[in-house]
């Protein structure tokens, strides 16, 4: 089974992160008789005991967001930097603008990982213009080696796991803009190519906009064998579906008022380019009799009669299904966003679960939804907080950072996070204070 796992994400002079904020997933030791069983995986080869799933929560514009802001853009520039762009091209990161220290400084990213039983510590500091610094270690068994460190547009390069590297630099083929690792991997060099790899499985998704990856959980529901997988997702998740159809479009019946542009490019995809075109989600549910018997089934429009919890949730299971099926990591914006608490434990429930994700697949979110801290779904070292102070600046903090007389297991997370207790919480005094005003102003015309 190929492993994908990360273990430590840090960025640092990003938005709204001026100091280094680091995510690890690597499970505390003082926590090791809660869930240890569901929601870890140990790593035999590195002795590390992996979370599953981590949940961040915070106040709006606490920085939680950036965060997974800074994981996407650093898969982007990892991804693309050599082939997307040019000599010359600005380089799309923004320092943090409100301290005179950092607004000139680069932005620095850092992420640890594990793929095919080796461990990667790979990278890189740029401003607008440049890569200042990149680095590559990795840890084929017990001792981290360097295979590349670069200053600037000098280089230090192990000589014999990181030859191909050599000769791209030698050939001077890396830009002032472009990351090493990206050129390396487009020539070949096969650790750069496990980089790019892990890099490309890593999936960010917005729960805010579903539409984005809706057409991929369609085009897994055509496929027979998946739609099965589709299906029962659904129905674990309660919501009275008994099956899914998809409605195609059929090019002798389209509607009579439809633009002429519009109605000849459906035609040429369908006839031409032989793709197939959706005009709805047909979903299936029970129709009881006054003995409140089944006696039939109804199909319902998933866009027209189902809620948009309902959309959303058949939006996601694709990509949920995707990564758990390969192992991937998930890094959801806004998860709880039109979804009811009940659904989100369920898919907190689905990567913890020992059986249902073998091949260890992490999903990492945020979320508004404080029920999920009183679910016992989470240890202590899987919640984490975003907190900002009066500079603007943001911190990244964990339950399990708090000393543990400070946070017991035993205590209600859910009431002392909404009380307070552990920041990271927006400051709603002055509303209690508008609360006392506003009476006064009631009974005036």
């Amino acid at each position: 089974i190929q492993i994908y796992m990360i273990v430590e994400f840090s960025v640092k002079n990003f938005r709204t992160f001026k100091e280094k904020a680091t995510l690890s997933l690597v499970a505390s030791n003082y926590d090791k008789d809660t869930r240890e069983n569901e929601n870890i995986y140990n790593d035999p080869k590195f002795n590390l005991r992996l979370l599953k799933s981590a949940v961040i929560y915070g106040a709006n514009a606490s920085g939680k967001s950036k965060l997974f802001e800074a994981l996407s853009f650093m898969k982007y520039f990892v991804v693309s930097s050599s082939k997307e762009t040019q000599k010359g091209d600005k380089i799309d990161i923004e320092p943090f603008k409100l301290s005179s220290e950092t607004e000139n400084s680069p932005t620095e990213f850092e992420v640890i990982f594990t793929h095919n039983d080796v461990m990667y510590r790979y990278g890189f500091e740029a401003d607008k213009k440049n890569v200042i610094s990149e680095w590559l270690y990795y840890k084929p068994k017990t001792k981290e080696v360097e295979l590349f460190y670069r200053d600037g547009d000098s280089f230090e390069t192990h000589l014999r796991n990181f030859s191909k590297g050599k000769t791209v630099i030698k050939e001077g083929l890396v830009r002032n803009n472009a990351l090493l690792v990206s050129v390396a991997a487009q020539f070949n060099d096969i650790t750069s190519i496990e980089v790019i790899d892990w890099f490309k499985q890593l999936k960010s998704i917005s729960g805010l906009n579903e539409s984005g990856y809706r057409g991929f959980t369609l085009s897994k529901t055509d496929d027979p064998n998946q739609k099965d997988n589709v299906l029962n997702l659904l129905k674990a998740a309660d919501l009275g579906i008994q099956d899914i159809k998809l409605e195609k479009v059929d090019i002798n019946n389209l509607p009579k008022d439809l633009p002429n542009e519009l109605r000849e490019r459906i035609i040429k995809e369908i006839n031409d380019e032989k793709k197939e075109l959706f005009s709805d989600i047909l979903t299936s549910h029970k129709k009881f009799d006054s003995n409140k018997k089944a006696i039939d089934n109804v199909n319902l429009s998933l866009d027209d009669d189902e809620s948009s919890g309902t959309r959303k949730f058949f939006a996601l299971t694709g990509p949920i299904l995707d990564v758990i099926e390969n192992g991937y990591s998930l890094i959801v914006d806004e998860l709880d966003s039109k979804l009811h608490p009940n659904l989100v434990c369920k898919i907190v429930s689905l990567f913890n679960s020992k059986e249902l994700n073998k091949k260890n697949a992490q999903l990492i979110f945020n979320t508004h939804d404080t029920n999920l801290l009183s679910s016992g779904l989470f240890r202590r070292d899987q919640i984490w907080f975003t907190d900002k102070n009066k500079y603007g600046e943001a911190k990244l903090f964990s339950l399990a950072d708090f000393k543990s007389d400070e946070v017991r297991k035993s205590e209600s997370f859910e009431e002392n996070y909404i009380k307070g207790k552990y920041g990271a919480v927006p400051f709603l005094g002055f509303f209690d204070n508008l609360n006392n005003i506003l009476p006064k102003y009631e009974n005036e015309e």
